[in-house]
């Protein structure tokens, strides 16, 4: 059984439901802070956490992620257990990609990554990118522009679906934090993605 982190309303006018990324659990520092960035005006927020966390959490041990296909299968389940109304999906890294796999199936109304792993850092062949090209849902990829998961030259020549945009944070990494000679501050830059995020979840519930 899936256990969320609610933040919000309780009769959203839409329900995003947000994953980790591989590393990080559900209430780290960057998934507390751009669930609360998001929640009110109408979206609830539910964070959750792959099997493979929450044994690291109940053990203190470190197993590795979860092959796809359990990955897959907790994403199904989350979105079940999230109840009735229009639900979007997402999530930091490896758990925006994930969802980015069930969105079509699971009929949801909009996708929401942070952070896209394209591929591997310094393994720009090894694309995560073959189901992005026929997605339906409409989708929206926040990625700093000095991501080593995949920049704008690389993105550019993928061929994603028309469904999918492509916001860039200025100077971000992975997880938008930007250089200090870019003149740009961490705050700014996550202000800026949680505002664009904001607005794309907004936008679902018209």
């Amino acid at each position: 059984m899936i256990s969320f982190l609610a933040d919000g309303p309780k009769r959203p006018k839409v329900t995003f439901v947000f994953a980790h990324g591989a590393g990080a659990p559900m209430d780290s520092p960057f998934m507390e802070s751009m669930a609360k960035a998001l929640a009110g005006e109408g979206i609830r927020v539910l964070r959750f956490e792959f099997p493979y966390m929450r044994a690291r959490r109940e053990s203190g041990g470190r197993p590795a992620p979860d092959r796809t296909p359990v990955l897959r299968a907790a994403w199904k389940e989350a979105i079940a257990e999230a109840g009735a109304g229009r639900i979007a999906i997402g999530g930091k890294s490896m758990g925006g990609r994930i969802a980015s796999m069930v969105a079509d199936e699971a009929g949801v109304a909009g996708l929401l990554c942070f952070g896209y792993p394209f591929h591997p850092p310094g393994a720009p062949d090894r694309l995560r990118t073959a189901h992005l090209a026929a997605l339906a849902t409409p989708a929206l990829i926040l990625q700093g522009t000095r991501d080593p998961f995949g920049g704008p030259g690389e993105v550019a020549e993928y061929g994603l679906s028309s469904a999918i945009r492509v916001v860039w944070v200025p100077d971000g990494d992975h997880s938008f934090k930007p250089r200090a000679k870019s003149g740009r501050t961490e705050g700014e830059n996550f202000a800026f993605a949680a505002g664009q995020a904001r607005e794309f979840l907004a936008g679902l519930a018209a």
